[in-house]
């Protein structure tokens, strides 16, 4: 069985959200007899992880902005405690340099890191949080520039500069 919430939502994101199409789910109660609900189970997911998963993505839509003004150059990010565990160096770097070239504003930055550190994982690679970045810039309405450079930066072999 995958064990891993970014597992269930990789899945979700590579064959619903990518396609522009809903997962076929009503509300919460009716997950468990949904379709989508049997499909992931059907693809190795337990119920539990299955329901983490929605969790994570409820999470994120609840801290979708509400047309504020976005802040521009905002004070200098102090990583402490469980994040300098989870984050490496190199995801912290990824981080400063998405912020530092526009892709990620401070806001956005603040929820990459909170939906990362939602994460049932010790630790995560550069790879992970890509996955991440991705999902939240997908979910962030005006954000369709930086989700189509991150969206080439996960499939290139040497990432592209950013303009």
């Amino acid at each position: 069985m995958k064990e891993s919430i970014l597992d269930v939502l990789l899945y979700l994101f590579e064959h619903y959200f990518t396609n522009d199409t809903v997962p076929p789910v009503g509300d919460r109660d009716s997950l468990q007899s949904s379709p989508l609900y049997s499909e992931l189970t059907q693809a190795g997911f337990s119920p539990a992880e299955i329901g983490k998963a929605f969790d994570w993505l409820d999470a994120l839509a609840e801290q979708r902005p509400e047309s504020a003004p976005k802040r521009i150059n905002g004070p200098t990010r102090v990583f402490h405690g469980p994040e300098l565990d989870k984050l490496d160096t190199e995801t912290r770097g990824f981080l400063l340099f998405l912020e530092q070239h526009g892709v990620l504003d401070p806001d956005q930055r603040e929820l990459v890191l909170d939906r990362a550190m939602a994460l049932d994982q010790e630790e995560l690679d550069l790879d992970d949080l890509k996955w991440v970045v991705l999902m939240v810039l997908f979910n962030q309405p005006g954000s369709e520039a930086a989700y189509a450079w991150m969206e080439t930066q996960m499939f290139l072999d040497e990432p592209e500069p950013v303009h």
